[in-house]
């Protein structure tokens, strides 16, 4: 008797134990991932992002929008903005939602210049209608929509379908490798409004180095190529020793990010490029292999470049790339984008991503 007993003992706890490796922990529940009904890749994009962080699909608002990157404002407040917003308040998360992630297939900006993104920072307060102070500007703590008063908002998107999905397998695979590459342009010293970002890249430089991060300060006139990347910030086309070919051969590492000091590099996120001369566009930088990058679909200004010793700062203190990038932002309601995972975190001191 005490035999079988045993046997069953054994038995039971084998199971108990299969349970247990089986179960699927919890995803955050503080994402909400919204999707183009009208572009079956969008509502796929959404759904497999949602798979991999373990998110509920009651985190999924469907939309139903036009298909092209730009919007007109009364489209975008009609089928954008007012059915995200519903959505939060009719199933009650407007105190749970840190993160809004869009799918590729969501338009980038509207006709009036504003980002899609950025406006959707401001979805609580209909009162900003031009560009705002960013409340979370320079901030060093964990973001939270209800502290702060808005959304932190990121997409998933690139060239192409491949691109977008990829965004998350790297950021699944982030970790702490690779190269910060920080590349000053020294001819726009001579000019105060430019020098500015110069200036933040060194003291990014600095501090990275006073880290123990493995960083490249580059001053001299030279358009770096590296092909270890886990950041990288630089004036892109506007670097006079740049071409497209250097910048193509910029590769990445997964958990990477990235920022150029060029107005109109998301202009587009297509391979169509209708701007004339020599442009540098953010999603040749996800093609190679960057997991978050920021982007401008229309003139910002150089104040809203987002500031490099911020940056990195928070990204290698182990803040996510959504509050990285954001910390570093000065304005919302305007006219930058990010695209990325908002929760990848390969700097994190622990596995919760939050």
């Amino acid at each position: 008797m005490r035999t079988l007993l045993n046997m069953l003992f054994i038995v039971l706890a084998a199971c108990a134990g299969c349970s247990s490796a089986t179960h699927l922990p919890a995803g955050p529940s503080n994402v909400l991932i919204v999707v183009n009904s009208a572009v079956p890749e969008s509502v796929q994009l959404g759904k497999y992002y949602a798979s991999k962080r373990s998110i509920e699909p009651r985190f999924i608002c469907r939309v139903t929008c036009t298909d092209k990157e730009v919007i007109p404002d009364a489209d975008f407040d009609k089928d954008i903005r007012k059915p995200i917003k519903a959505f939060i308040n009719d199933r009650k998360l407007a105190d749970t939602i840190d993160y809004i992630v869009l799918a590729r297939g969501i338009p980038i900006k509207t006709v009036g210049h504003w980002s899609v993104d950025s406006v959707l920072t401001c979805l609580d307060n209909e009162d900003i209608v031009d560009c705002h102070p960013n409340p979370y500007y320079e901030s060093t703590e964990p973001f939270s929509h209800s502290k702060f008063g808005i959304y932190l908002v990121t997409r998933l998107d690139g060239m192409t379908f491949e691109d977008a999905k990829a965004l998350v397998d790297r950021s699944l695979a982030a970790k702490p490798q690779g190269t910060i590459l920080i590349d000053v342009d020294p001819a726009f010293d001579g000019a105060p409004a430019y020098k500015i970002v110069n200036d933040g890249m060194r003291e990014a430089g600095r501090l990275l180095k006073e880290r123990g991060i493995n960083v490249l300060l580059n001053e001299t006139k030279e358009f770096v190529v590296r092909e270890d990347l886990m950041g990288y910030f630089s004036w892109g086309s506007h670097d006079g020793e740049y071409t497209d070919d250097k910048f193509k051969n910029l590769k990445f590492l997964p958990g990477s990010i990235a920022e150029t000091a060029v107005s109109t590099s998301a202009w587009t996120l297509t391979a169509k490029r209708e701007l004339q001369g020599k442009r540098s566009y953010v999603v040749d930088l996800i093609a190679n292999g960057a997991t978050g990058v920021k982007g401008y679909v229309y003139e910002p200004y150089v104040l809203a470049i987002a500031s490099a010793s911020i940056l990195f700062d928070r990204y290698t203190s182990g803040r996510n790339l959504a509050e990285s990038f954001y910390a570093a932002s000065r304005f919302v309601h305007w006219r930058d984008l990010v695209i990325g995972d908002p929760l990848c975190a390969p700097y994190a001191r622990s596995k919760n991503d939050k």
